[in-house]
């Protein structure tokens, strides 16, 4: 099996910094994208930001200039820094993974989530 942690979360204020981590463990072979994702009460869940293997990257409108992503393959673990939160950025933030494991006899990958970690901007 395959397991991602989330950590990181907690209470801020706005115009402050958060950094969440996620890393991902288990029958492991090889990890193509990563990413975060976020679900604010009553909404559906949104894509925060990705990262593929190589380090491209892809971010919602609403964080551009405000977070990044970044990873580290020989951790297995992916990172979200985000600056100058806003309220509006409170939400429980899910880490993502596109992973194919070990032992399979085709190497299809498959996603695998967190189990969310809460971010709550707020005076």
């Amino acid at each position: 099996q395959v397991q991602l942690v989330e950590s990181g979360g907690g209470l801020v204020q706005p115009g402050r910094s958060l950094r969440l981590s996620c890393a991902a463990s288990g029958s492991i072979a090889s990890i193509y994208t990563m990413g975060w994702y976020r679900q604010a009460p009553g909404k559906q869940r949104d894509l925060v930001a990705t990262i593929t293997q190589s380090g491209g990257t892809n971010y919602a409108d609403s964080v551009k200039g405000r977070f990044t992503i970044s990873r580290d393959n020989a951790k297995n673990t992916v990172y979200l820094q985000m600056n100058s939160l806003k309220p509006e950025d409170t939400a429980v933030y899910y880490c993502y993974a596109n992973v194919v494991r070990t032992g399979t006899l085709v190497p299809i990958p498959n996603d695998y989530w967190g189990q969310g970690t809460q971010v709550t901007v707020s005076s």
